[in-house]
């Protein structure tokens, strides 16, 4: 088997036309999805960005045990079986998280990689001084807040050094996102007629910054003239409307960029005659909110269905009759991981939870509900059934109480303190790490626990259940204690085959299930 992975960051399912997308053209996307499989109700599990890629490893939800963070020593990881069964499997990425301190074991499981470089605000290119009085004249300050002196210890730095690595980029092909499908296409020229391998095609876009070729630009345009702004900050929005179209043009642009790209894949695939061996899945990490419920981002707010509710496609030239079909069960992005070795008949670990999302078209649709979980650590959890959805809230979102639980103590760009470390304890009730104690450290509450974001911002949010089929737009809460009552059991049983600790449940104010003890019983 041949399997090619294409993994956007950001990618919303109401951006694309397969998914009822009106607003931006997706001819791409939508013929692929004609000669494929579409599930209809595929959601996120663990956000954001790299807890989402440690469920895609392991197949497992992650959220309740740590932050932003590697993957763990103990942890399955789809490449590293593919590997141990004689698969070959290769990483193309700009996604520039996957070598910060928070990310730092994700890329070294593949066989190989190429790391493109450039995206966002990727450490690529030096100025110790950068010209601060140009760059003010074409940038935004609410994109680029560019009030400082740019050296080493402004605190705006981070948005700085896209700006920088964008005078390197004077043309389409040396932008992250194009460049990523020439690496593609070269490991495809050398490798496509030998068997047993994986292509794992991963770009950054469309996240922001909404940084699209001005071929895209031109077919949105809004007739702004002012500054560049494409990276809203997370958080209320405070932009006119003027300010916000275009930030959304900048967006319906970059994927429009994307679509051609994968346009650019599936023509190599007609040219090559790919399709009677060779695997294509597309999917995404999570959605953005893109002024959508007076937000933008994706961290504390409801993980509205614009965050939660992503698309999936894939291709089985194992099931060619099956092209054009649509699956409703619920999947999630931990699914993805015995998806993937089913397509290369690689036995599950007994620690996955997640099932081949494949078994949906020989098992059908069930009679039981089904459910998905999502949250984020130290944020809301989300608990869908596809008709309702329930966002539950902590009775007090920046309070003390969690804990990380890890054998690898970082942050997102950052190792953790000795300070922090000084709480360490060795904690062994865990099954589904093997045997091996962590440690349990307590969890931070100020911004390196959920990135981007300004907690104080948050205080009029809350515990809201919405009716999708009525409300798909989510703009109507409502309340019945018979439907919380069920999604809040279905949580508890979700989390409790995940081995949530005790501490997640305290720090919701949930009761303990009995089941919530760990695969050995204890407490």
């Amino acid at each position: 088997m041949r399997t090619i992975f294409c993994l956007f960051d950001s990618l919303n399912r109401t951006a694309l036309g397969c998914y009822g997308g009106t607003d931006i053209p997706t001819p791409n996307f939508d013929r692929f999805a004609s000669r494929a499989i579409t599930y209809d109700n595929h959601f996120v599990g663990s956000l954001p960005c790299m807890p989402a890629r440690r469920d895609l490893h392991t197949g497992r939800l992650n959220f309740m045990h740590r932050s932003w963070g590697p993957l763990e020593p103990f942890d399955n990881s789809y490449p590293e079986l593919l590997k141990q069964s004689g698969v070959y499997s290769h990483l193309v990425t700009d996604h520039l998280h996957y070598f910060e301190d928070g990310g730092l074991t994700y890329h070294s499981r593949f066989t190989s990689y190429d790391f493109i470089r450039g995206q966002e605000n990727d450490p690529w290119k030096a100025m110790v001084q950068p010209p601060m009085e140009r760059f003010r004249e074409k940038m935004s300050q609410k994109s680029y807040n560019l009030s400082g002196d740019g050296r080493v210890n402004d605190p705006h730095r981070l948005r700085l050094q896209h700006v920088i690595n964008k005078q390197w980029m004077p043309e389409e092909t040396d932008m992250p996102g194009p460049r990523c499908f020439e690496a593609g296409f070269e490991f495809l020229d050398t490798n496509r007629t030998e068997d047993n391998w994986l292509l794992h095609l991963e770009c950054f876009d469309p996240h922001e910054p909404f940084d699209a070729p001005e071929r895209f630009k031109q077919h949105f345009s809004k007739g702004w003239d002012g500054k560049v702004l494409n990276w809203p900050n997370y958080g209320k929005v405070t932009e006119s409307p003027e300010e916000i179209a275009e930030i959304r043009a900048n967006y319906a642009a970059l994927v429009a960029m994307c679509d051609a790209y994968f346009g650019e894949l599936i023509d190599y695939m007609d040219a090559h005659e790919m399709w009677e061996d060779t695997a294509l899945i597309v999917t995404t990490d999570h959605g953005l909110l893109l002024s959508e419920h007076d937000w933008w981002g994706k961290n504390l707010q409801p993980y509205y269905r614009e965050i939660s509710h992503i698309p999936l496609i894939i291709h089985d030239p194992r099931r060619a009759s099956a092209a054009g079909n649509r699956v409703s069960n619920i999947t999630q992005t931990y699914d993805l991981m015995p998806t993937i070795l089913d397509l290369h008949d690689v036995a599950v670990p007994e620690e996955v939870q997640g099932r081949s999302a494949l078994s949906h078209l020989d098992a059908g649709q069930s009679d039981e509900p089904e459910y998905a979980l999502f949250s984020m650590f130290g944020g809301p959890m989300g608990i869908s059934d596809g008709t309702y959805d329930f966002y539950l809230y902590p009775r007090d979102i920046q309070a003390p109480g969690l804990h990380e639980y890890t054998l690898m103590p970082t942050h997102l760009r950052s190792l953790m303190e000795p300070k922090e470390l000084a709480s360490a304890e060795l904690d062994r009730s865990f099954g589904f790490t093997k045997g091996a104690p962590v440690m349990r450290i307590d969890a931070l509450t100020d911004a390196r626990r959920i990135p981007c974001v300004d907690g104080n911002a948050f205080q009029d949010v809350g515990t809201k259940l919405y009716h999708t089929e009525k409300d798909p737009l989510q703009q109507h809460p409502i309340h019945d204690p018979d439907i919380e009552n069920r999604m809040t059991a279905a949580a508890l049983r979700i989390l409790s085959s995940h081995e949530c600790p005790a501490d997640f449940y305290d720090w919701f104010g949930l009761n303990h299930p009995e089941a919530a003890k760990d695969i050995r019983g204890n407490n």
